[in-house]
């Protein structure tokens, strides 16, 4: 009678999109109706080897995915009841199969856990899910006076788009100070722009549709107290520090929040720190994303178990691609390929970065700041190409 009412029964992690060898990874499990059944299967099938691991509930459900440098001793310290974590206690509590895959490194481990997180989205997991953070992008558009504006889905039409950032009222905060800063409207699309040079069969004298005119943190495009050139001069200012390569805005407000307090005007400077800690806190994640993607462009060679020896082919931050490390003819003439159509491309990667990537991307990153030895077994592109007999045309 109990079969009746048993869900799917859990089949397979699935196609591994990093995996360079032919067909699916060896995939292993145990089932048992408690923790000490699970503990001693595990202790007499899992191997010391880095790989990931799921949990299946008894259900079918595949409810919790991990990874690990050493599966055998990770898996076996779920089942130490003294010296485990209360969510890792609740896991063993729920899990009837335990399934895991061995992979050829700890790295290869990582990215295959962002993969099944993202594919299967159990509900256990926190860290890799999609849509688990609000995220959005800091863009410069709409016509015919631009302005900085956030959205979560970037259109075709804007001018330049940064991030994705958080979303929040610390990121609403910064971009509103970015149009204070460079003098851009941030009133509704359906506000008539009217600059100076516009020509007027009867010329009038217009008011602003707002203070910030008046106030002097907007040029003024709907009242004609700017000319459409001196405008777009200051969009093209507002670019240029939300591109990182001019950060003078960051200087002069820290120059004055200091001379005021030197001064003791002290309301002045406390204005200036917090329009100052808006522009920084902006400033400062975009910079990690820059990082993150101009830093990472190489090819990362990696000692795998058993000779599975790969390179990870990382583009602009993420894995774009592995290959098996060249020995042979026919590896060399397939790696040479795969380097051409990755770093060959000189547009391929350029233009904001999606939400989908960002966790790819941060996953890289962490990696090489946890491990910064590893950078000294990195090959750039062309060396890579020239290692397997040839060069990247174009780079």
């Amino acid at each position: 009678m109990e079969k009746l009412f048993t869900g799917p029964t859990f089949a397979g992690f699935g196609p591994n999109s990093l995996n360079p060898f032919a067909g699916l990874s060896a995939l292993y499990q145990v089932r048992a109706r408690g923790a000490s059944g699970l503990r001693l299967r595990v202790r007499q099938e899992c191997p010391r080897r880095p790989g990931v691991y799921g949990m299946v509930n008894v259900h079918g459900e595949l409810f919790y995915v991990g990874k690990a440098k050493c599966l055998r001793s990770r898996l076996l310290s779920y089942f130490r009841s003294r010296s485990r974590d209360p969510k890792a206690g609740r896991i063993v509590e729920h899990t009837r199969v335990l399934a895991w895959e061995p992979a050829p490194s700890e790295f290869a481990a990582l990215l295959r856990e962002l993969e099944l997180i993202r594919r299967w989205r159990p509900r256990y997991n926190v860290q890799g899910q999609p849509r688990r953070r609000r995220l959005t992008f800091v863009c410069l558009g709409r016509r015919p006076a631009p302005y900085a504006f956030l959205t979560s889905r970037p259109t075709a039409g804007a001018l330049a788009c940064f991030g994705p950032i958080p979303a929040s009222l610390l990121a609403r905060e910064a971009v509103r100070r970015v149009n204070d800063w460079f003098g851009l409207r941030d009133c509704p699309q359906h506000q008539e722009m009217i600059f100076a040079d516009q020509g007027e069969l009867f010329p009038v004298v217009r008011a602003a549709a707002c203070l910030r005119h008046e106030i002097g943190t907007c040029l003024g495009p709907c009242a004609g107290a700017c000319t459409q050139a001196a405008y777009a001069e200051r969009v093209r200012a507002a670019r240029t520090f939300l591109a990182g390569t001019d950060r003078t805005p960051l200087e002069v407000l820290e120059r004055d929040m200091t001379a005021a307090a030197l001064a003791q005007e002290f309301e002045r400077a406390v204005v200036l720190r917090d329009k100052l800690a808006a522009l920084r806190w902006l400033d400062d994640r975009l910079e990690r994303l820059r990082q993150a993607r101009e830093q990472h462009t190489f090819v990362y060679p990696v000692r795998g178990h058993a000779g599975q020896d790969l390179w990870y082919l990382i583009h602009r931050g993420r894995v774009a691609a592995t290959t098996l490390l060249p020995h042979d003819a026919a590896s060399k003439q397939k790696a040479a390929d795969t380097l051409e159509a990755i770093y060959g491309n000189p547009n391929l990667g350029i233009g904001a970065l999606t939400a989908d990537n960002l966790d790819a991307v941060l996953l890289v990153a962490a990696w090489f700041r946890k491990h910064p030895e590893e950078r000294s077994r990195i090959l750039q592109p062309a060396e890579a190409k020239t290692a397997c007999g040839g060069e990247i045309k174009e780079c």
